[in-house]
């Protein structure tokens, strides 16, 4: 059984390392974090010039037909640079619109998307802070043939700059655990249609922008509406499954930059006549720092199989790769800032920038709690 890469793969991996670490030093990053808009239009044109963003759309609508393991291996590099950009999330919604749009939706959004032309964001978190379906509770009340949303999302990655946003709304049914009974219902919504007010966050990790998101009296019509009325959320959790891989491949990445400047920095950081690297503290440290790494990528890569495949694990996998993915980020990047001792806690020094990242990466689509819940409801318990 072979379980390394592609020769192609690999080609797309350093592909991609070459031109983000090009584009995409720290300095470009600390300029994003200071800037509204929190990306580069230039850096994502030219993503989108190499097909990223189309890499795991259809061919017939202008994506390149790859799967998810050809896409964690660019999510990847993209984690190692801490990549500011709306790609994952422009990512799932893209995801939902080729599972369940209508052919006009899927003419309409999915070709701009893959080109660059389109960013879009999902609108799902609500004030009660819940990921699954029962989180939902902004109502969509029929009005003609259509739907009137109010309503307000809460931490919506690039809201600020997105086109359009997939909304999760409820038209019915009852508010359930991890078998709903139906009610979801998901509309693909102009980000400009009257009553859609978008407000900035501060947040702890300003290489991601979140905004809240308000909807006030915002008129839908049957066209707007994804998939089937009512039947929502097993689209949004199967694009929320496949985010989490992205998501947690991304966080792989950085994990791995972490390790590697943690290990640099240990051969040339001199104590008591020594470098640092050669007492056995940080040796051990930054070796438990590799298990975490490798632990983390088997079960992020047997996820991505998992989904591309729509394998009957599918769910439990991708949902194992973001709870170990969240533990292993989070303790890689906190004893990475040990390894540097006290030039690892300055603004200018890169480290704090992987924690905050691993810190907000952590909670997006739930924690490792959260996660090993739902794997525990998977298996029956």
């Amino acid at each position: 059984m072979d379980f390394g890469f592609s020769e192609e793969q690999e080609m797309l991996r350093q592909s991609a390392r070459s031109l983000l670490e090009r584009e995409c030093p720290s300095a470009h990053v600390r300029q994003m974090m200071a800037d509204e808009r929190g990306y580069s239009p230039e850096l994502w044109r030219k993503i989108a010039g190499l097909g990223w963003l189309g890499l795991v759309l259809p061919e017939e609508h202008g994506g390149a037909g790859l799967n998810y393991v050809d896409l964690v291996v660019v999510a990847e590099e993209m984690g190692r640079v801490l990549l500011p950009s709306p790609f994952i999330w422009t990512l799932m919604f893209a995801e939902a619109i080729s599972r369940a749009g209508s052919g006009e939706q899927k003419r309409r959004l999915l070709p701009p998307i893959a080109r660059g032309e389109v960013i879009a964001t999902a609108a799902h978190l609500e004030a009660q802070g819940s990921w699954e379906e029962s989180g939902i509770a902004m109502a969509a009340r029929k009005s003609g043939a259509g739907f009137v949303l109010d309503g307000d999302k809460l931490f919506v990655n690039d809201a600020h700059v997105a086109d359009f946003l997939l909304v999760a709304a409820r038209t019915g049914g009852t508010r359930g655990g991890r078998k709903p009974g139906g009610g979801v219902t998901l509309f693909a919504i102009d980000a400009k249609r009257p009553g859609v007010e978008v407000t900035p966050l501060k947040t702890m990790d300003q290489t991601r922008k979140l905004s809240a998101v308000a909807f006030r009296g915002v008129k839908a019509s049957a066209d707007d509406v994804v998939g089937e009325v009512g039947n929502g959320w097993p689209v949004l959790a199967a694009a929320i499954d496949r985010a989490k891989v992205a998501l947690a491949a991304e966080m792989m990445g950085g994990a791995q930059k972490v390790l590697e400047t943690a290990v640099e920095y240990s051969k040339v950081r001199v104590q008591f006549g020594r470098p640092i690297g050669s007492f056995q503290a940080v040796q051990h440290k930054c070796a438990d720092m590799m298990v975490d790494i490798e632990g983390a990528k088997s079960a992020v890569y047997y996820a991505a199989w998992a989904v591309s495949n729509d394998a009957a694990d599918a769910e439990t996998a991708a949902t194992v790769a973001k709870a170990a993915a969240s533990d292993a980020y989070r303790r890689i990047a906190a004893d990475g800032i040990q390894v540097h001792g006290g030039i690892g806690f300055t603004w200018e020094h890169d480290m704090h920038l992987y924690f905050k990242r691993a810190k907000s990466s952590e909670f997006t689509f739930g924690d490792a709690s959260f996660n090993r819940e739902i794997v525990a409801q998977l298996i029956g318990l």
